[in-house]
């Protein structure tokens, strides 16, 4: 009866609920995300892509997640969502964002994925991907714009179901695909003799990780395995994550040590020493180690990839994966190839097919780590020098990046309209008046996303909310690390004072 159902609209839900589209996917606080927000989130998804005609009955629905504690729960949710619209949720069982992806686009399906990344387990979040990939900002306007129906007795009064069911038992292909697409594609036995560290930490990518590794022959040692969830951000190191890369790479004569953050899409991998290379760093030397011809970027990512002249095109956007893919496809409907794109976490895409040896890797539009860590790798070894060594073919340009916490998007959004404003009405007062004692007078301006300032000394500041946490990042570039470091420091300092205006 229609007394029995409850209609909700998505655009209501996500403002009474909080949980909102950020630059990857439904994200917001575990409280929050009960069973009746996940299950409704996941309705919408679905009755999107039937209204695209994108989905036939009989469709199957991948389904995986990270091992934060809230993450099954919130996977029983969505294969609840699932089966009720009709269709079959496949568990892929506990495994990286990339993998289930590639799970979806090989067997022509949807794929979800629960994963909050790098921010701390008390959120979590879902990932969406159609049969084709990562969805689009245009896909979340569809979704947004959805009104889903169903039982009022399916949850009690906090949101959660009134009779939980268990998970699907685990189906491995997705995994098992995974693992191969870097087996077959990278040479046999190709990292034999290198001693390579694995940061376990709680990272989903630990698994694969450590077979594939060991599978192209590396010695692995493995390190930092944690039951409780490590909040990894790949953009943020934390100090306590630097100190432990350089006592673990002296204590266990590392060649280099790799790990990912918590869903397994954006790398970490540091030199002999211990140092952790940024993820556009990163981007741009697996770039080449594959081959591309065209880069798409966003804007906030290290300028040593136009300077260096390895590739025929660079697309700069906005930050956020779903930018550089829209980029991507731009570039491929222009009828260019070797598409691939990265961001400065150094999460990777590929766009098309890529070969190199005379094997293929197909194209994943969306962010991968492992495809970095091996390429940095190898590319070290086809040079002959350490990983260290890479940096030294690189144009002199160091970016660092950190953010204010607890920092309200709406209180960051105002203070750098107040900027902007200032400078729609010509003037620059308002920027010179905070920085230019520190970095002198300003010389350009970028409003791709946020406000990235360049400045006569050739150091450039670049202010940004995040899109998935209440937090102000700031990127800084300069000729030295050691200044890139020190200037994002001054900036942070500078920026605590918006906190109290």
């Amino acid at each position: 009866m229609k007394d029995d159902l409850e209609t909700l609209s998505i655009a209501e839900l996500m403002e009474r609920s909080g949980v909102k589209f950020g630059t990857s996917g439904a994200r917001g606080l575990t409280e929050a995300m009960t069973d009746r927000v996940c299950y409704a989130y996941t309705r919408a998804f679905l009755q999107y892509l039937q209204a695209l005609g994108q989905l036939a009955m009989s469709s199957r629905v991948a389904v995986a997640g990270d091992l934060r504690p809230s993450t099954p729960r919130i996977m029983a949710a969505v294969c609840l969502a699932v089966r009720d619209s009709g269709f079959q949720p496949v568990n892929c069982g506990f495994i990286p964002s990339p993998a289930v992806a590639l799970y979806g686009i090989q067997q022509d399906i949807p794929a979800i994925m629960v994963t909050g990344s790098h921010i701390p387990d008390d959120r979590n979040g879902i990932k969406f991907n159609k049969a084709t990939g990562e969805i689009l900002k245009t896909d979340e306007e569809g979704i947004r714009s959805q009104r889903v129906s169903f039982d009022r007795a399916l949850f009690g009064p906090e949101g959660m179901v009134s009779e939980p069911a268990d998970l699907p038992d685990i189906d491995e292909q997705a995994y098992l695909e995974y693992r191969e697409r870097y087996l077959g594609f990278f040479p046999t036995q190709c990292l034999k003799g290198r001693r390579i560290g694995l940061y376990e930490h709680s990272s989903v990518a630990r698994r694969p990780l450590a077979d594939i590794l060991a599978g192209l022959g590396a010695d692995v040692v493995r390190l930092g395995y944690s039951e409780v969830f490590v909040p990894v951000d790949t953009e943020a190191v934390r100090p306590e994550d630097r100190v432990l890369a350089r006592q673990w790479v002296a204590e266990h004569r590392l060649d280099a040590l790799v790990s990912t953050d918590g869903d397994g899409d954006r790398p970490l991998i540091s030199d002999e020493h211990g140092e952790w290379l940024r993820g556009d760093v990163a981007g741009i030397l697996c770039a080449r180690y594959l081959g591309a011809r065209h880069i798409a970027t966003p804007v906030s990512c290290n300028s040593a990839v136009e300077i260096c002249g390895w590739f025929e095109g660079v697309d700069r956007t906005r930050i956020g994966s779903p930018y550089v893919i829209a980029a991507m496809m731009a570039a491929l409907a222009e009828g260019r190839r070797g598409v691939v794109g990265y961001e400065a976490n150094g999460g990777f895409l590929t766009g098309d097919l890529l070969e190199r040896g005379g094997r293929g890797l197909s194209a994943l539009p969306t962010r991968d780590a492992i495809i970095v860590i091996l390429s940095v790798l190898m590319l070290s070894l086809e040079q002959g020098v350490s990983v260290s060594g890479l940096l030294h073919a690189l144009p002199a340009r160091y970016t660092a990046s950190d953010r204010l916490k607890a920092f309200p998007g709406e209180l960051s959004r105002r203070h750098i309209a107040e900027l902007i404003q200032g400078v729609e009405g010509n003037s620059f007062d308002a920027i010179d008046d905070m920085f230019s004692d520190r970095f002198g007078k300003v010389s350009g301006l970028d409003q791709t996303d946020g406000l990235r300032m360049s400045f006569g000394s050739g150091e450039v500041v670049h202010l940004r909310p995040s899109g998935n946490a209440p937090e102000l990042r700031c990127y800084t570039e300069a000729d030295s690390d050691a200044r890139a470091v020190e200037m994002t420091g001054i900036c942070l300092k500078i920026l605590e004072g918006w906190r109290d205006i």
